[in-house]
């Protein structure tokens, strides 16, 4: 079948806007600079930075952002309202290729909570699409909550918002609630029945509260949508969103019946699908669709057996086509810096010269504890957070436990460059291990989550830990690999205590007085 423009489906990543929103998720500007570099990099069409006017914090990345844009567009959000929108174009203006998304809830849900009436609604979206239009040449228009909307009233306002100057229609199913049959005749109906329909793009925004984001995204495709909008990893509020990895996939592998085209470097999705579950503290679930641990995993005689005698019999793509290493090839404590680069490149893992060094010398640590270094090792050593210029970091730690009694922690910290030591007793390890960094750094924040699972495996396996602390409804997640579980666990949550003070807005003064109160 030959290919036209009309066969090209967009990819819309929302990773840093819907996507950060998952309670948790928050990533620190640096985080965000980096995960735009790698979107850009892999081929993303338009990556979504941001809501401009939430935060200066995220006007500054979504700035910055649209600044650093080689290839992709750069898309703010605004709400319907123009001061939100003045603030959109100000942070993407400075763009390659800028774009300001505006939205509102159309349905009757949503249109209860500005308590607008249908024809009140109607103007605002005239007044606020054509203040974009003015602005940029690039506007999208969203009915927030369109699957639950008046068929009549959603026809009326995506009219309203053409002929005022969108040149891109998404319809998002806000709350995961429609299905795939569903959504692939409301795309349908809406082009053949809207005037203008057919001189803007559709787009398609699904959310997987029962598990159909996937399929809903494709389907819409099937009924004219040519914009997908998806995260990596599928992170998202609630459920998550459509994710990107399993779309782009999806159409690579059956283009048979869905012959359309993408322009992701699919060689590229297992680096970035990595690095956001290390920023973002959601790790990716073992059996997760194209990135998950155990996707190209066979542990089946009968699977064995005919993956042997040809791969094609249990695996639909290579592993090698999302950038996983077709084999397992162990490096050593004799390797040296050009056989670790290279293992990085295989991998499909580009690194600088500084970035190197510093993996290199975690590497050599990691291999004197270790009799051999996988893949994954390497891969953890990647995306392993490190200290750099945080306020709290783990100088030493010394943990004694016994059946008959509690665990006992000896802990040394550095506080905004000085060191301080406590001893605790904890029931258990880790217990001790996080009362003593609470003595060092008091706090009110609630631990929600602790995670550990093995990275390779063996006795002297690395542990990724991830710990998710809440304080005054602020939420902050923190991460770490070790050889040592405890160790792990401490840097994690040390990990996560600066991540938390960083949203709070804490300066060094603040920490200073709230660290070394009572402490000797």
């Amino acid at each position: 079948m030959t290919q036209t423009d009309k066969d090209r489906v967009v990819i819309f990543d929302t990773t840093l806007r819907d996507g950060e929103q998952s309670p948790g998720a928050t990533m620190t500007h640096d985080e965000k600079l980096e995960i735009a570099e790698l979107l850009d990099d892999m081929g993303v069409d338009i990556i979504e930075a941001g809501f401009p006017i939430a935060s200066e914090g995220d006007f500054r990345a979504v700035s910055e952002i649209a600044q650093r844009s080689k290839n992709s567009v750069v898309c703010g959000l605004a709400r319907a309202q123009l001061p939100d929108i003045d603030r959109c174009w100000e942070a993407v203006r400075n763009a390659g290729k800028p774009r300001i998304h505006t939205f509102i809830g159309t349905s009757p849900l949503h249109r209860a909570i500005p308590n607008l009436t249908q024809d009140e609604m109607a103007e605002r979206i005239e007044q606020t699409v054509t203040h974009a239009r003015n602005l940029c040449d690039n506007v999208q228009w969203s009915p927030m909550d369109a699957t639950r909307t008046e068929w009549d009233y959603l026809c009326r306002v995506v009219e309203i918002a053409i002929k005022s100057g969108a040149s891109t229609i998404n319809i998002p199913d806000t709350v995961g609630y429609t299905a795939p049959v569903e959504s692939a005749d409301l795309i349908r109906r809406l082009i053949e029945t809207v005037p203008g329909a057919d001189e803007v793009v559709f787009a398609t925004h699904c959310h997987n509260d029962l598990g159909m984001a996937t399929a809903n995204a494709l389907a819409a495709v099937q009924g004219g949508a040519r914009q997908i909008e998806c995260t990596i990893n599928g992170l998202g509020e609630r459920a998550g969103n459509t994710a990107l990895e399993e779309v782009v996939m999806a159409l690579k592998v059956r283009g048979d019946i869905m012959p359309y085209t993408t322009g992701i470097d699919t060689k590229k999705i297992m680096h970035i699908s990595r690095r956001v579950a290390t920023v973002s503290g959601f790790p990716v679930q073992f059996n997760k669709a194209i990135v998950g641990k155990n996707a190209f995993a066979h542990e089946s005689g009968i699977h064995q057996d005919g993956m042997l005698k040809n791969a094609e019999t249990f695996e639909i793509m290579r592993p090698e086509d999302v950038g996983i290493a077709g084999t397992s090839l162990p490096l050593g404590k004799h390797s040296g810096r050009a056989a670790l680069r290279a293992k990085l490149k295989e991998l499909g893992v580009d690194v600088g010269d500084n970035q190197l060094k510093d993996i290199f010398v975690r590497f050599k640590d990691l291999a004197d504890r270790k009799k051999e270094v996988f893949d994954d090792d390497i891969l953890a050593l990647v995306t392993a957070t490190t200290e750099g210029d945080d306020a709290l970091q783990l100088v030493n730690l010394k943990v004694v436990c016994g059946t008959g009694g509690p665990a006992e922690a000896t802990l040394e910290m550095e506080i905004l460059g000085e060191d301080k030591s406590a001893v605790s007793e904890g029931d258990g390890p880790v217990d001790a291990t996080f009362k003593a960094i609470r003595m060092l750094h008091p706090n009110k924040a609630r631990l929600q989550l602790y995670q550990v699972h093995a990275v390779t495996e063996g006795t002297d396996a690395q542990a990724t830990v991830s710990v998710r602390l809440e304080e005054d409804g602020m939420i902050a997640t923190g991460q770490s690999a070790d050889t040592d579980t405890v160790v792990a666990s401490a840097k994690a949550y040390i990990h996560a205590l600066n991540r938390l003070m960083v949203r709070r807005g804490k300066t060094g003064k603040d920490i200073k007085e709230i660290s070394y109160r009572d402490v000797n």
